[in-house]
C-alpha cells in the first residue's frame, strides 16, 4: 500500500529555470531579506536564497509574519521579499492593510494552486481568487503564466515596489511549479 507521501508526489518539472531567473532579479534588486513559508514550488528557490551569502532567509509559520518581519527590514535599510502559496494569501489580508498606511514596499512571489489540473479541492477557493484578492488589498498583480515571464515581472514588480513605495506581487501559474496528486 502506498504511503501517505507517496500518494501526494508532486509531478514538478524537473529544472524550473524560472526559480534561478527570480534569484538573479533577487540579487539585481538588492534583495537581502527572503521570508517564507515552505513550499514545494518554490524550493529551488529557497536553497538558493539560504545559500546566497547576501541574503538572509528567514523561514516562518505563518505568511502575515513576512508582511512584518520585511516591514522592520524596510524599515532597517533592507529590502526583501515574502514568498508564498497561493493559500497564503488569504491568511495576508489584514496585515496587507500595512503597506497602504505604513507606506513600505511589499514584494511578493506566489506559487498558485487551485488553478490547471488541481486535485486538491481546498486548493481551489484561494487559488481562484488570489489575484483579485490581493488586488482589492491595493496590491499591484502580475501573472507569470509562461517561464520567460517570470524573471522580468520579477524585475518590473521589484522596481515598482521599491521605488513606489508600493506592495507588488507576481504570480506564477500552477502550469509552471507543476500538480500535486491528491488522495482525499
Amino acid at each position: 500500500m502506498p504511503t501517505v507521501r507517496q500518494k501526494n508526489r508532486a509531478a514538478l518539472p524537473p529544472e524550473p529555470q524560472w526559480a534561478e531567473d527570480i534569484f538573479k532579479a533577487f540579487v539585481d534588486l538588492d534583495i537581502r531579506q527572503v521570508a517564507y513559508v515552505p513550499d514545494a514550488g518554490h524550493t529551488r528557490l529557497i536553497e538558493a536564497c539560504n545559500a546566497a551569502n547576501a541574503m538572509r532567509a528567514v523561514s516562518l509559520t505563518t505568511e502575515e509574519e513576512g508582511v512584518a518581519l520585511l516591514a522592520g527590514a524596510w524599515l532597517g535599510g533592507q529590502r526583501g521579499a515574502l514568498l508564498m502559496q497561493s493559500s497564503g494569501v488569504g491568511n495576508c489580508i489584514n496585515t496587507l492593510s500595512m503597506t497602504r498606511t505604513c507606506r513600505f514596499p511589499l514584494l511578493m512571489v506566489v506559487t498558485m494552486r487551485g488553478e490547471w489540473g488541481e486535485t486538491n479541492p481546498w486548493q481551489v477557493p484561494m487559488g481562484q481568487t488570489a489575484a483579485e484578492t490581493l488586488k482589492l488589498q491595493g496590491v499591484i498583480v502580475h501573472v507569470a503564466t509562461t517561464a520567460a515571464d517570470v524573471g522580468p515581472m520579477i524585475a518590473a514588480a521589484g522596481s515598482i515596489a521599491f521605488n513606489g513605495p508600493a506592495a507588488a506581487a507576481v504570480l506564477i501559474s500552477q502550469r509552471l511549479i507543476g500538480t500535486k496528486e491528491f488522495k482525499g
